[in-house]
């Protein structure tokens, strides 16, 4: 009898739901789910509503676990959009000024949300920012979950000692300052129903990662071009200048990936390199092995992974030589790397033209240093120019653990969804393109446990979701890069001699013009 009861009462509640009319909860002790993530609009019942009704109705009833006092609750996760599309609202999130050759980004609000790492399963969400995520001290976190800018479910976090649950999705809100990049425009060279194809600048990286996100292709490409929801069918190094297609369907990207798979795709890069380059054809296949994620830095090594660059003098003028590099492989800083081994590095390759190298600066693959005193070389190197910002890192990239490579909460790169800073539950993954980046580190004359929490609210102006530059002029109280003057990088820092020509597929070829660099008369200007 209670179960033909429970059971007419499951029905009304399914018959309700389907009929847009949300009925009162059906008696009994089952677990109600807390305010979390939106859950997606039900659908108007269409024709087959009243089938789907009594299929319904013939199905079992959903079986929910009943919950233990006191026990938290975790919505289940949401399907995250595939694809990478960016609106209005995204790019409302802040604007771009021009300042000494410079393309800068007004400070913002940005939220960083991810899934739970399985790693983090059963940890409590202090020991994860105190062991993974070091950038900050553990009285900024605790200061930000006062100020309200830490949210587990979409609740404020009230306590730093709840322990994580698989599924439980976090939301970071923190005060974001990008890098400046070149001011020099993104050229569009062909444009059709199918793809675009653009001239990008050096310095771009091509789509959100790491401490850029308005500072990209992608985002100024929609921004300022009204060209949106592109596929990325390529990508360049952020440094590397040159032609960059994307597909502007996803029929068209998959046609184009097949082309990639099948190796029919052609890719022509110039470069101008140190000395005098050998006048016969080139061949490198050494194995390239990446060293840090984080910095970016790579090196030829037996243990690396295969790949043939083609190389073939154009030019020489007394000094340096301009190549024309043909890659056969599509390694993280193939050419790069294949030239520095060959004793020719590009002129002013910011990490393989650098004395962190050694007197030969890495010639012949020797370096005489283990991988973590080369990175401290380089890194001790570009410091004492003050250059990291030509890395696209800064001081709190250092600071945080080892080489994370999924999105963490406090800031690095976008996984899954990059739109929205989020990445999917219990997931980690690799990206070479990538650099990740923490939230800013403190100095340490900044007292966290006594800033003042309705100032702290006020600045944040983010309690409800959203995200912008409202009040960027305005210091934040939990923000370091607030308080830190950085020389800016000059122009001429942000341009690295590494050009890509041209880009030839079955049924398409697109090129740039020779940049000037690359001229057989060209000389470099001092200063």
């Amino acid at each position: 009898m209670r179960h033909g009861v429970r059971r007419a009462v499951w029905l009304a509640w399914v018959r309700a739901a389907g009929s847009g009319v949300r009925p009162p909860p059906p008696r009994g002790d089952m677990a109600e789910p807390g305010p979390g993530p939106s859950r997606a609009r039900q659908e108007e019942p269409g024709p087959a509503g009243k089938e789907e009704e009594e299929e319904a109705a013939a199905a079992p009833a959903p079986k929910k676990r009943r919950l233990a006092g006191g026990e938290r609750y975790v919505p289940p996760p949401r399907k995250l959009n595939a694809g990478v599309s960016f609106g209005a609202e995204h790019f409302a999130e802040t604007s771009y000024y021009f300042e000494g050759g410079l393309r800068k980004v007004r400070p913002y609000y940005f939220d960083f949300r991810t899934y739970c790492k399985g790693r983090w399963v059963g940890r409590s969400l202090l020991h994860v920012f105190g062991t993974e995520f070091r950038a900050q001290p553990l009285a900024y976190y605790r200061a930000a979950a006062r100020a309200g800018r830490l949210r587990l479910n979409e609740e404020p976090v009230r306590d730093l000692d709840v322990v994580l649950k698989n599924n439980d999705f976090l939301r970071n809100t923190v005060h974001r300052h990008e890098p400046p990049v070149t001011a020099q425009p993104i050229r569009i060279l062909a444009e059709d129903e199918e793809v675009v194809v653009v001239d990008k600048p050096s310095s771009l990286p091509v789509h959100p990662c790491g401490r850029f996100r308005h500072n990209t292709v992608i985002f100024i490409l929609g921004k300022e071009h009204g060209l949106r929801e592109l596929h990325t069918l390529h990508r360049l190094d952020r440094m590397t200048s040159g032609v960059l297609m994307f597909a502007k369907t996803a029929a068209v990207s998959k046609r184009i990936d097949e082309q990639v798979r099948q190796r029919q795709l052609e890719k022509e890069y110039v470069c101008r390199v140190v000395g005098e380059f050998p006048e016969h054809e080139v061949v490198c296949e050494e194995p390239i092995l990446v060293v840090s994620y984080k910095v970016g830095v790579c090196r030829v090594d037996p243990k690396g992974k295969p790949c043939q660059t083609l190389f073939q003098r154009l030019s020489y003028n007394g000094s340096s030589s301009v190549v024309r590099c043909l890659p056969r492989t599509g390694r993280t800083h193939q050419i790069r790397v294949h030239l520095q081994f060959l004793g020719h590095p590009i002129v002013n390759d910011p990490i393989y033209n650098m004395e962190a190298w050694g007197p030969d600066r890495g010639k012949g693959g020797k370096i005489g240093k283990t991988d973590e005193e080369l990175l401290k070389a380089l890194v001790e190197e570009h410091r004492s120019k003050q250059s990291l910002e030509v890395l696209g890192i800064g001081e709190e990239d250092l600071n945080s653990s080892g080489e994370s490579k999924d999105g963490g909460i406090p800031g690095d790169c976008a996984k899954s969804d990059p739109v929205n800073g989020s990445s999917c539950p219990a997931e980690d993954e690799k990206d070479p393109e990538r650099n990740d980046a923490a939230a800013c580190p403190l100095n340490s004359d900044i007292n966290l446990e006594m800033l003042d929490k309705d100032k702290e609210l006020s600045l944040c102006g983010n309690q409800d979701g959203r995200t912008g530059e409202k009040g960027w002029e305005e210091k934040d109280p939990l923000c370091v890069e607030c308080r830190t003057s950085r020389r800016d990088p000059s122009p001429k820092e942000l341009v690295m001699f590494l050009h890509a020509l041209r880009y030839k597929g079955a049924d398409f070829e697109y090129c740039s013009s020779m940049p000037e660099w690359a001229m057989e008369d060209w000389e470099e200007r001092p200063g």
